[in-house]
Protein backbone atom coordinates (compact mmCIF):
# COMPACT_ATOMS: atom_id res chain seq x y z
CA UNK A 1 0.00 0.00 0.00
CA UNK A 2 2.86 2.37 0.84
CA UNK A 3 4.47 1.62 -2.53
CA UNK A 4 1.14 2.39 -4.21
CA UNK A 5 0.90 5.87 -2.67
CA UNK A 6 4.55 6.57 -3.45
CA UNK A 7 3.77 6.13 -7.14
CA UNK A 8 0.48 8.09 -7.08
CA UNK A 9 0.50 11.84 -7.67
CA UNK A 10 -2.38 14.28 -8.07
CA UNK A 11 -1.86 16.85 -10.82
CA UNK A 12 -2.41 20.60 -10.76
CA UNK A 13 -5.50 20.01 -12.90
CA UNK A 14 -6.98 17.84 -10.14
CA UNK A 15 -6.65 20.61 -7.56
CA UNK A 16 -7.86 23.27 -9.99
CA UNK A 17 -11.06 21.25 -10.60
CA UNK A 18 -11.53 20.87 -6.83
CA UNK A 19 -11.18 24.64 -6.48
CA UNK A 20 -13.83 25.01 -9.17
CA UNK A 21 -16.24 22.85 -7.15
CA UNK A 22 -15.61 24.95 -4.06
CA UNK A 23 -16.49 28.06 -6.06
CA UNK A 24 -19.70 26.38 -7.29
CA UNK A 25 -20.70 25.48 -3.72
CA UNK A 26 -20.13 29.08 -2.65
CA UNK A 27 -22.29 30.34 -5.52
CA UNK A 28 -24.98 27.77 -4.65
CA UNK A 29 -25.78 29.84 -1.53
CA UNK A 30 -27.06 32.51 -3.90
CA UNK A 31 -28.25 30.27 -6.77
CA UNK A 32 -29.67 27.09 -5.22
CA UNK A 33 -29.93 25.18 -8.51
CA UNK A 34 -26.11 25.16 -8.72
CA UNK A 35 -25.91 22.88 -5.68
CA UNK A 36 -27.46 19.94 -7.50
CA UNK A 37 -25.31 20.58 -10.57
CA UNK A 38 -22.12 20.78 -8.50
CA UNK A 39 -22.91 17.54 -6.61
CA UNK A 40 -23.56 15.64 -9.86
CA UNK A 41 -20.38 17.01 -11.47
CA UNK A 42 -18.36 16.22 -8.35
CA UNK A 43 -19.55 12.60 -8.37
CA UNK A 44 -18.66 12.31 -12.07
CA UNK A 45 -15.24 13.79 -11.30
CA UNK A 46 -14.65 11.26 -8.48
CA UNK A 47 -15.64 8.36 -10.75
CA UNK A 48 -13.32 9.56 -13.55
CA UNK A 49 -10.45 9.98 -11.07
CA UNK A 50 -10.93 6.49 -9.60
CA UNK A 51 -11.20 5.05 -13.12
CA UNK A 52 -7.95 6.75 -14.12
CA UNK A 53 -6.19 5.34 -11.04
CA UNK A 54 -7.43 1.82 -11.88
CA UNK A 55 -6.29 2.10 -15.50
CA UNK A 56 -2.90 3.56 -14.62
CA UNK A 57 -2.10 0.83 -12.10
CA UNK A 58 -3.44 -1.99 -14.24
CA UNK A 59 -0.88 -4.63 -15.18
CA UNK A 60 -1.76 -4.16 -18.85
CA UNK A 61 -0.68 -0.53 -18.61
CA UNK A 62 3.03 -1.37 -18.60
CA UNK A 63 5.61 1.32 -19.36
CA UNK A 64 9.39 0.76 -19.37
CA UNK A 65 12.30 3.21 -19.43
CA UNK A 66 15.69 2.54 -21.02
CA UNK A 67 18.66 4.88 -21.03
CA UNK A 68 20.79 4.81 -24.18
CA UNK A 69 23.81 6.56 -22.73
CA UNK A 70 27.45 6.37 -23.92
CA UNK A 71 30.10 4.57 -21.88
CA UNK A 72 32.02 7.84 -21.44
CA UNK A 73 31.55 11.56 -22.00
CA UNK A 74 33.84 13.84 -23.99
CA UNK A 75 34.94 16.90 -22.03
CA UNK A 76 34.09 20.27 -23.56
CA UNK A 77 31.97 18.73 -26.36
CA UNK A 78 28.27 18.26 -26.98
CA UNK A 79 27.49 14.63 -26.05
CA UNK A 80 24.29 13.03 -27.34
CA UNK A 81 22.21 11.02 -24.86
CA UNK A 82 18.82 9.41 -25.44
CA UNK A 83 16.05 7.80 -23.39
CA UNK A 84 13.62 5.24 -24.81
CA UNK A 85 10.12 4.76 -23.33
CA UNK A 86 8.11 1.68 -24.32
CA UNK A 87 4.36 1.46 -23.75
CA UNK A 88 2.05 -1.58 -23.75
CA UNK A 89 -0.97 0.50 -22.71
CA UNK A 90 -4.25 0.48 -24.61
CA UNK A 91 -4.52 4.25 -24.13
CA UNK A 92 -2.57 7.29 -25.23
CA UNK A 93 -0.57 8.54 -22.26
CA UNK A 94 0.35 12.07 -21.31
CA UNK A 95 3.93 11.95 -20.06
CA UNK A 96 6.37 14.17 -18.17
CA UNK A 97 10.01 13.07 -18.22
CA UNK A 98 12.36 14.30 -15.49
CA UNK A 99 15.98 13.18 -15.60
CA UNK A 100 18.04 13.60 -12.41
CA UNK A 101 21.23 14.96 -13.95
CA UNK A 102 24.67 14.88 -12.26
CA UNK A 103 25.41 17.63 -9.78
CA UNK A 104 28.17 19.07 -12.02
CA UNK A 105 25.57 20.49 -14.43
CA UNK A 106 23.61 22.32 -11.69
CA UNK A 107 20.43 21.86 -13.74
CA UNK A 108 17.25 21.34 -11.72
CA UNK A 109 14.63 22.21 -14.35
CA UNK A 110 15.06 19.26 -16.71
CA UNK A 111 11.53 18.55 -17.98
CA UNK A 112 10.21 17.11 -21.23
CA UNK A 113 6.51 16.64 -22.00
CA UNK A 114 5.21 14.34 -24.72
CA UNK A 115 2.33 12.04 -25.73
CA UNK A 116 3.05 8.30 -25.73
CA UNK A 117 0.77 6.65 -28.27
CA UNK A 118 -0.99 3.32 -27.75
CA UNK A 119 1.45 0.38 -27.65
CA UNK A 120 4.23 2.45 -29.10
CA UNK A 121 7.82 3.53 -28.41
CA UNK A 122 9.16 7.02 -27.91
CA UNK A 123 12.79 8.16 -27.93
CA UNK A 124 13.89 11.46 -26.50
CA UNK A 125 17.40 12.76 -27.30
CA UNK A 126 19.24 15.62 -25.67
CA UNK A 127 22.78 16.98 -25.43
CA UNK A 128 25.08 17.65 -22.48
CA UNK A 129 28.34 19.60 -22.51
CA UNK A 130 30.48 18.63 -19.51
CA UNK A 131 33.19 21.09 -18.52
CA UNK A 132 34.93 19.00 -15.87
CA UNK A 133 36.66 15.67 -16.18
CA UNK A 134 35.87 12.92 -13.69
CA UNK A 135 32.84 10.87 -12.68
CA UNK A 136 29.29 11.94 -13.50
CA UNK A 137 26.58 10.23 -11.47
CA UNK A 138 23.10 10.08 -13.04
CA UNK A 139 20.39 9.38 -10.49
CA UNK A 140 16.91 8.07 -11.40
CA UNK A 141 15.06 8.85 -14.61
CA UNK A 142 11.40 9.57 -13.78
CA UNK A 143 8.40 9.42 -16.10
CA UNK A 144 4.99 10.56 -14.84
CA UNK A 145 2.14 9.10 -16.92
CA UNK A 146 -1.49 10.20 -17.01
CA UNK A 147 -4.59 9.37 -19.08
CA UNK A 148 -7.19 12.05 -18.29
CA UNK A 149 -4.81 14.44 -16.58
CA UNK A 150 -6.15 14.25 -12.99
CA UNK A 151 -3.66 11.79 -11.47
CA UNK A 152 -0.21 10.55 -12.46
CA UNK A 153 1.70 7.36 -11.93
CA UNK A 154 5.42 7.67 -11.35
CA UNK A 155 7.71 5.23 -13.13
CA UNK A 156 11.45 5.43 -12.56
CA UNK A 157 14.47 3.67 -13.93
CA UNK A 158 15.93 1.04 -11.66
CA UNK A 159 19.61 1.86 -12.13
CA UNK A 160 21.79 4.73 -10.95
CA UNK A 161 24.50 5.30 -13.56
CA UNK A 162 28.08 6.56 -13.34
CA UNK A 163 29.63 7.76 -16.59
CA UNK A 164 33.27 8.91 -16.61
CA UNK A 165 34.15 12.10 -18.48
CA UNK A 166 37.40 11.81 -20.46
CA UNK A 167 39.51 14.40 -22.30
CA UNK A 168 37.96 15.34 -25.62
CA UNK A 169 37.99 12.10 -27.61
CA UNK A 170 35.46 13.66 -30.01
CA UNK A 171 38.10 16.24 -30.93
CA UNK A 172 40.63 13.40 -31.23
CA UNK A 173 38.37 11.51 -33.65
CA UNK A 174 37.80 14.66 -35.70
CA UNK A 175 41.53 15.25 -36.18
CA UNK A 176 42.14 11.56 -36.91
CA UNK A 177 39.39 11.52 -39.54
CA UNK A 178 40.64 14.70 -41.19
CA UNK A 179 44.17 13.28 -41.24
CA UNK A 180 43.10 10.04 -42.94
CA UNK A 181 41.23 12.02 -45.61
CA UNK A 182 44.11 14.51 -46.01
CA UNK A 183 41.93 17.47 -45.03
CA UNK A 184 43.82 18.75 -41.99
CA UNK A 185 44.35 22.09 -43.74
CA UNK A 186 40.63 22.74 -43.25
CA UNK A 187 41.26 22.82 -39.48
CA UNK A 188 44.21 25.20 -39.80
CA UNK A 189 47.02 22.62 -39.85
CA UNK A 190 49.77 23.93 -42.14
CA UNK A 191 51.65 21.92 -44.74
CA UNK A 192 55.32 22.52 -43.99
CA UNK A 193 58.05 21.63 -46.47
CA UNK A 194 60.86 19.58 -44.96
CA UNK A 195 63.99 21.74 -45.08
CA UNK A 196 66.34 19.94 -42.72
CA UNK A 197 67.61 16.43 -42.18
CA UNK A 198 67.03 14.11 -39.29
CA UNK A 199 68.49 10.84 -40.46
CA UNK A 200 69.45 7.38 -39.26
CA UNK A 201 72.01 5.29 -41.21
CA UNK A 202 70.37 2.41 -43.09
CA UNK A 203 72.91 0.85 -45.53
CA UNK A 204 75.67 1.46 -48.12
CA UNK A 205 74.68 1.10 -51.76
CA UNK A 206 76.02 1.89 -55.23
CA UNK A 207 75.70 5.48 -56.39
CA UNK A 208 72.75 6.15 -58.69
CA UNK A 209 72.13 9.28 -60.73
CA UNK A 210 70.33 11.80 -58.54
CA UNK A 211 71.82 10.65 -55.21
CA UNK A 212 73.13 13.41 -52.95
CA UNK A 213 76.91 13.62 -53.47
CA UNK A 214 77.29 14.72 -49.84
CA UNK A 215 76.52 11.15 -48.78
CA UNK A 216 79.31 9.52 -50.83
CA UNK A 217 81.22 7.01 -48.70
CA UNK A 218 84.81 7.53 -49.88
CA UNK A 219 86.22 4.66 -47.87
CA UNK A 220 83.82 2.14 -49.45
CA UNK A 221 84.38 3.76 -52.87
CA UNK A 222 88.16 3.25 -52.57
CA UNK A 223 87.80 -0.39 -51.58
CA UNK A 224 85.30 -1.32 -54.31
CA UNK A 225 86.67 1.04 -56.99
CA UNK A 226 83.18 2.45 -57.71
CA UNK A 227 81.10 5.19 -56.23
CA UNK A 228 79.23 4.11 -53.09
CA UNK A 229 76.85 6.23 -51.02
CA UNK A 230 75.39 5.98 -47.55
CA UNK A 231 71.65 5.48 -47.53
CA UNK A 232 69.72 7.14 -44.70
CA UNK A 233 66.14 7.00 -43.61
CA UNK A 234 64.19 9.53 -41.65
CA UNK A 235 64.77 9.16 -37.95
CA UNK A 236 61.74 7.73 -36.18
CA UNK A 237 60.64 6.93 -32.66
CA UNK A 238 61.64 10.29 -31.26
CA UNK A 239 60.12 11.02 -27.84
CA UNK A 240 57.42 13.71 -27.72
CA UNK A 241 56.67 14.40 -24.06
CA UNK A 242 53.89 16.68 -22.79
CA UNK A 243 54.74 18.38 -19.50
CA UNK A 244 51.46 19.56 -17.98
CA UNK A 245 51.47 22.07 -15.14
CA UNK A 246 48.66 21.22 -12.70
CA UNK A 247 49.37 24.16 -10.38
CA UNK A 248 47.18 27.15 -9.63
CA UNK A 249 48.25 29.02 -12.78
CA UNK A 250 46.22 26.51 -14.81
CA UNK A 251 42.96 27.06 -12.93
CA UNK A 252 42.07 30.13 -14.98
CA UNK A 253 38.70 29.54 -16.72
CA UNK A 254 37.85 30.17 -20.36
CA UNK A 255 34.40 29.31 -21.78
CA UNK A 256 33.68 27.12 -18.72
CA UNK A 257 36.84 25.02 -19.18
CA UNK A 258 40.08 25.62 -17.29
CA UNK A 259 43.42 26.09 -19.02
CA UNK A 260 44.31 22.63 -17.73
CA UNK A 261 41.37 21.16 -19.67
CA UNK A 262 42.58 22.79 -22.89
CA UNK A 263 46.11 21.51 -22.23
CA UNK A 264 44.87 17.97 -21.66
CA UNK A 265 42.68 17.97 -24.79
CA UNK A 266 45.62 19.28 -26.82
CA UNK A 267 47.96 16.65 -25.34
CA UNK A 268 45.63 13.84 -26.38
CA UNK A 269 45.43 15.02 -30.00
CA UNK A 270 49.15 15.87 -30.24
CA UNK A 271 50.09 12.45 -28.83
CA UNK A 272 47.92 10.76 -31.43
CA UNK A 273 49.52 12.79 -34.24
CA UNK A 274 53.00 11.98 -32.93
CA UNK A 275 52.30 8.24 -32.81
CA UNK A 276 50.86 8.39 -36.34
CA UNK A 277 54.20 9.92 -37.38
CA UNK A 278 55.98 6.92 -35.79
CA UNK A 279 57.21 8.95 -32.82
CA UNK A 280 56.87 8.02 -29.16
CA UNK A 281 54.52 9.93 -26.92
CA UNK A 282 54.57 10.39 -23.16
CA UNK A 283 53.13 12.63 -20.43
CA UNK A 284 54.40 14.09 -17.14
CA UNK A 285 52.03 15.82 -14.70
CA UNK A 286 53.69 18.12 -12.18
CA UNK A 287 52.99 20.87 -9.69
CA UNK A 288 54.87 21.19 -6.42
CA UNK A 289 55.95 17.61 -7.05
CA UNK A 290 55.76 15.12 -9.89
CA UNK A 291 52.18 13.85 -9.84
CA UNK A 292 52.21 11.16 -12.55
CA UNK A 293 54.33 10.01 -15.46
CA UNK A 294 53.67 7.87 -18.50
CA UNK A 295 56.91 6.98 -20.31
CA UNK A 296 57.10 7.81 -24.01
CA UNK A 297 56.04 4.83 -26.14
CA UNK A 298 54.43 4.26 -29.53
CA UNK A 299 52.31 1.26 -28.62
CA UNK A 300 48.86 0.85 -30.13
CA UNK A 301 47.17 1.36 -26.78
CA UNK A 302 49.29 4.37 -25.73
CA UNK A 303 46.49 6.87 -26.44
CA UNK A 304 44.12 4.86 -24.25
CA UNK A 305 46.70 4.88 -21.43
CA UNK A 306 47.15 8.64 -21.77
CA UNK A 307 43.39 9.18 -21.71
CA UNK A 308 43.00 6.98 -18.61
CA UNK A 309 45.80 8.87 -16.91
CA UNK A 310 44.40 12.33 -17.65
CA UNK A 311 40.63 11.91 -17.31
CA UNK A 312 40.49 12.57 -13.56
CA UNK A 313 43.40 15.03 -13.26
CA UNK A 314 42.62 18.23 -11.36
CA UNK A 315 44.47 21.44 -10.61
CA UNK A 316 45.47 22.56 -7.12
CA UNK A 317 46.36 25.84 -5.45
CA UNK A 318 50.04 25.02 -5.04
CA UNK A 319 52.93 26.96 -6.53
CA UNK A 320 54.61 25.04 -9.34
CA UNK A 321 58.19 23.85 -8.75
CA UNK A 322 60.06 23.86 -12.08
CA UNK A 323 63.25 22.81 -10.33
CA UNK A 324 61.59 19.52 -9.36
CA UNK A 325 60.46 19.06 -12.97
CA UNK A 326 63.98 19.65 -14.32
CA UNK A 327 65.53 17.18 -11.88
CA UNK A 328 62.93 14.55 -12.76
CA UNK A 329 63.32 14.99 -16.54
CA UNK A 330 67.11 14.82 -16.27
CA UNK A 331 66.86 11.62 -14.24
CA UNK A 332 64.19 9.78 -16.28
CA UNK A 333 64.43 11.08 -19.88
CA UNK A 334 67.62 9.67 -21.37
CA UNK A 335 67.02 10.42 -25.04
CA UNK A 336 66.90 13.86 -26.65
CA UNK A 337 63.21 14.71 -26.69
CA UNK A 338 60.70 17.30 -27.79
CA UNK A 339 59.11 18.72 -24.64
CA UNK A 340 55.79 20.57 -24.80
CA UNK A 341 55.46 22.50 -21.54
CA UNK A 342 51.86 23.59 -20.88
CA UNK A 343 51.94 26.36 -18.29
CA UNK A 344 51.08 30.05 -17.96
CA UNK A 345 53.25 33.03 -16.99
CA UNK A 346 51.45 36.29 -16.31
CA UNK A 347 54.52 38.45 -15.63
CA UNK A 348 58.19 38.62 -16.54
CA UNK A 349 59.06 38.37 -12.83
CA UNK A 350 57.29 34.98 -12.65
CA UNK A 351 59.23 33.86 -15.73
CA UNK A 352 62.62 35.00 -14.48
CA UNK A 353 62.23 32.95 -11.30
CA UNK A 354 61.95 29.81 -13.42
CA UNK A 355 64.06 30.75 -16.43
CA UNK A 356 67.19 28.92 -15.31
CA UNK A 357 65.26 25.64 -15.14
CA UNK A 358 63.69 26.22 -18.55
CA UNK A 359 67.11 26.91 -20.06
CA UNK A 360 68.44 23.72 -18.49
CA UNK A 361 65.53 21.72 -19.91
CA UNK A 362 66.25 23.20 -23.34
CA UNK A 363 69.95 22.39 -23.17
CA UNK A 364 69.64 18.67 -23.92
CA UNK A 365 66.14 18.72 -25.40
CA UNK A 366 63.93 20.92 -27.52
CA UNK A 367 61.59 22.79 -25.20
CA UNK A 368 58.36 24.38 -26.41
CA UNK A 369 56.73 26.59 -23.77
CA UNK A 370 52.98 27.04 -24.22
CA UNK A 371 51.48 30.15 -22.62
CA UNK A 372 47.97 31.50 -23.01
CA UNK A 373 46.73 34.81 -24.30
CA UNK A 374 43.95 36.35 -22.21
CA UNK A 375 41.19 37.00 -24.76
CA UNK A 376 39.16 39.08 -22.31
CA UNK A 377 42.07 41.47 -21.86
CA UNK A 378 42.47 41.55 -25.64
CA UNK A 379 38.85 42.60 -26.06
CA UNK A 380 39.20 45.20 -23.33
CA UNK A 381 42.34 46.64 -24.93
CA UNK A 382 40.63 46.88 -28.34
CA UNK A 383 37.50 48.47 -26.90
CA UNK A 384 37.06 52.20 -27.47
CA UNK A 385 37.34 54.08 -24.17
CA UNK A 386 35.27 57.24 -23.56
CA UNK A 387 35.26 57.55 -19.77
CA UNK A 388 38.13 57.89 -17.33
CA UNK A 389 37.65 54.48 -15.70
CA UNK A 390 37.43 52.88 -19.18
CA UNK A 391 40.70 54.54 -20.18
CA UNK A 392 42.29 53.24 -16.97
CA UNK A 393 41.03 49.69 -17.65
CA UNK A 394 42.27 49.88 -21.25
CA UNK A 395 45.77 50.96 -20.18
CA UNK A 396 46.01 48.15 -17.60
CA UNK A 397 44.85 45.58 -20.19
CA UNK A 398 47.44 46.82 -22.70
CA UNK A 399 50.13 46.61 -20.01
CA UNK A 400 49.35 42.93 -19.32
CA UNK A 401 49.25 42.12 -23.04
CA UNK A 402 52.60 43.84 -23.54
CA UNK A 403 53.94 41.80 -20.62
CA UNK A 404 52.99 38.62 -22.49
CA UNK A 405 54.94 39.78 -25.54
CA UNK A 406 57.97 40.46 -23.34
CA UNK A 407 57.70 36.93 -21.93
CA UNK A 408 57.73 35.47 -25.44
CA UNK A 409 60.75 37.57 -26.48
CA UNK A 410 62.63 36.65 -23.32
CA UNK A 411 62.11 32.92 -23.96
CA UNK A 412 63.05 33.22 -27.63
CA UNK A 413 66.20 35.17 -26.76
CA UNK A 414 67.39 32.06 -24.89
CA UNK A 415 66.59 29.77 -27.83
CA UNK A 416 63.39 28.38 -26.32
CA UNK A 417 60.51 27.68 -28.72
CA UNK A 418 57.29 29.43 -27.67
CA UNK A 419 53.58 29.23 -28.42
CA UNK A 420 51.42 32.19 -27.36
CA UNK A 421 47.87 31.16 -28.13
CA UNK A 422 44.22 31.61 -27.32
CA UNK A 423 42.90 28.54 -25.47
CA UNK A 424 40.54 27.51 -28.28
CA UNK A 425 43.42 27.49 -30.81
CA UNK A 426 45.85 25.56 -28.62
CA UNK A 427 45.48 22.17 -30.32
CA UNK A 428 46.00 23.52 -33.85
CA UNK A 429 48.98 25.67 -32.84
CA UNK A 430 50.61 22.78 -30.96
CA UNK A 431 50.33 20.45 -33.96
CA UNK A 432 51.69 23.12 -36.29
CA UNK A 433 54.68 23.69 -33.99
CA UNK A 434 55.35 19.93 -33.82
CA UNK A 435 55.22 19.60 -37.63
CA UNK A 436 57.45 22.68 -38.02
CA UNK A 437 60.12 21.25 -35.70
CA UNK A 438 59.97 17.89 -37.47
CA UNK A 439 60.26 19.55 -40.90
CA UNK A 440 63.29 21.59 -39.85
CA UNK A 441 65.00 18.50 -38.48
CA UNK A 442 65.69 20.19 -35.15
CA UNK A 443 65.02 17.09 -33.07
Amino acid sequence: MIQFFRKLYFTNTFFQVLLGFVMLLVLSFFFTFLYTVSVILFLVFIVITLLEIMLLFSRKNNVKIKRNYPEKLSNGDENKLSISITSKSNFNLKCRLIEELPIQFQKRDFLHKFILNTKNDYTFSYYLRPTKRGEYHFSYCNVFISIFGFVEKRIKSTEIMMIPCYPSFIQLRKYTLMATTHRLHELGIKKIRKIGTSMEFERIQEYNKGDDYRFINWKATGKLNKLMVNRYEDEKSQPIISLIDTGRAMRMPFEELTLLDYAINSTLVLSNVAISKHDKSGVILFSKKIEKQLPAEKKNHQIRLISEMLYNTKTDFKETEFGTLYAHVRRTVNQRSLLFLYTNFESTDALKRQLKYLRSLNKNNILVVVIFNNTELQELANKKATKIHEIYDKIIAEKFLYEKQLIVKELQSHGIQTILTEPQNLTINSINKYLEIKAKGLL
